[in-house]
Parts: C-alpha cells; structure tokens; sequence
C-alpha cells in the first residue's frame, strides 16, 4: 500500500513536471507569434518580444516599475482580499441554504450586470482619485465570481456524504472541515483564479482613469508619448505578475488542500 502510494505521488509530481513543460510551450508559441507579428507590421504598431523587454527592463533599471508594480499589487490584492472573503463566506451560506440562494441572487445578478466602467464613475464619485476607487472597482466586479463558485459548491454538495456525517453525530465544524470544505474547494479554487485575473484587467483599468499612479496610470504615460514598446512592457510586467501569483501562490495552495484527492485513490 505504501509502495503504491509513493507510486502515485511520482505520478502525480511527474504530470506536474509535464504540465509545467507545456505552458511553458504555449508562452514560447505565444512569442513566436508574437514575433511573428512584429516582422508584418512592423515596430511602430507592434514591437517585438525583444523590444518590449528591454523596455520593461529599462523601466525596473529606473525603478518606475517596481513602483508602479507595487501600487498595482496593493490595489488588486485588497480589492481580490475583500472579494474573496466576502464572496466565499455569502457564497456558501447561499449554497447550503435554499432561502438564502434565492435571496442574493437577484443581488449577484445585478452586481455581474453592471459594467466595470459603470462601477468606476461611480467610484470616482464616491472615493475621488484615490486608492478607494480601484479597490472598490475589483472588490465589487469579483466578488460575484466567488460568490457564485462557492454556492455551486454548497449546492452540489452529495447529500449521502451529509447525512452519513449526521448519522454518525459528527460535530458541526467537523463535518464542515472534513465533509463540506473539500468538495467546496474544487469549485472555489477556478473561481478565485478567473477572479484574480478580473481584479488585474480592472484595476489597471480603473488606474488609467483615475488615479496618477501605478500601472494604468504608466500605460496612460505611454500611450500619450505614442510609445508602443513601453506599452507593451507594461503588459508584460501585468502578465507575468498574474502568472507568477497563479502558479506561486493559488496552485500550489490547491494542491496542498486537494491532497486528499490522491490519498483516497
């Protein structure tokens, strides 16, 4: 049994190791194309990888982007933060009680029907150029995302798991760590993650608009100096920070708490 285990988690370290291996191709496809791309159009409309880089790398080397990176990171984090914790804690609450699904769904439904744009104007109204408008702007454009990956959760719920777990007199926090969470998790996890990357679209967003730091605020600079290569630099520096906090952070989280899976195999 033990050998058989400690074969399944090769396995599994090996398909991780393989899975890696291929995003990694897909962003060296994504380069070519890019590449590509550049030599049609030309440098103007559409610097290429290499242009784009060494801008980004001009703009760490002036430490512009570890600045305006860190405001950024401060506004998404807080802004994802609220989402997330306000969003899972309704989100499952709604999930494991019909009367309460059935109460904020209208509510989620508008939230998902007004416009990140709508939500900005109104923020600016609201909050001024401050930080309280992009923090506001992605708590509330992603709070419905885990919100409703968290219901779908509480709702899917097997209810043979449930009332096996009341047969057997489990405490109450017992069957929600033991019995609810994990299958809860399987569809919180994609949530926060389509989460995480609407709070960065939004933030840079809302900091193009309204306050005069951070990386809309460096994307608004550039594109008034008609600089293509920074523009695109700025993205990049966006990407690969979303990258590095899905796949640093989120997944190996996931698959802490998902081990579970393997162990009943």
């Amino acid at each position: 049994m033990a050998l058989t285990r400690l074969f399944d988690r090769l396995g599994g370290a090996l398909a991780y190791l393989w899975s890696g291996w291929g995003a990694i191709a897909s962003l060296l496809l994504f380069l070519a194309l890019w590449d590509f791309g550049n030599r049609i159009y030309g440098s103007f409309i559409l610097p290429s990888p290499l242009e784009a880089f060494a801008a980004l790398l001009d703009l760490f080397a002036q430490g512009r982007a570890q600045e305006q990176l860190a405001a950024t990171l401060y506004r998404a984090a807080s802004g994802f933060g609220i989402a997330v914790a306000g969003g899972t804690l309704l989100g499952i609450v709604a999930g494991l009680s019909m009367t309460a699904a059935m109460a904020s769904r209208p509510l989620v439904t508008v939230l998902l029907g007004v416009p990140p744009i709508a939500w900005i104007v109104l923020a600016l109204l609201w909050f001024g150029a401050s930080d309280g408008t992009p923090i506001f702007t992605v708590a509330v454009a992603t709070l419905p995302i885990t919100f409703a990956g968290a219901m779908q959760g509480g709702r899917t719920l097997d209810g043979d798991l449930r009332n096996m777990a009341i047969a057997f007199r489990a405490r109450p926090l017992l069957r929600f760590t033991d019995v609810y969470l994990p299958h809860i998790l399987s569809y919180l996890f994609p949530a926060w993650i389509t989460a995480l990357g609407v709070s960065w679209k939004v933030v840079v967003m809302a900091e193009l608009l309204s306050t005069p730091d951070g990386v809309g605020a460096g994307l608004a600079a550039a594109r008034i100096n008609l600089d293509t290569a920074q523009t695109l630099a700025w993205i990049v520096a966006v990407i690969g920070t979303l990258l590095a906090a899905e796949y640093l952070l989120l997944e190996p989280v996931k698959r802490h708490l998902e081990r579970w899976r393997n162990d009943a195999v």
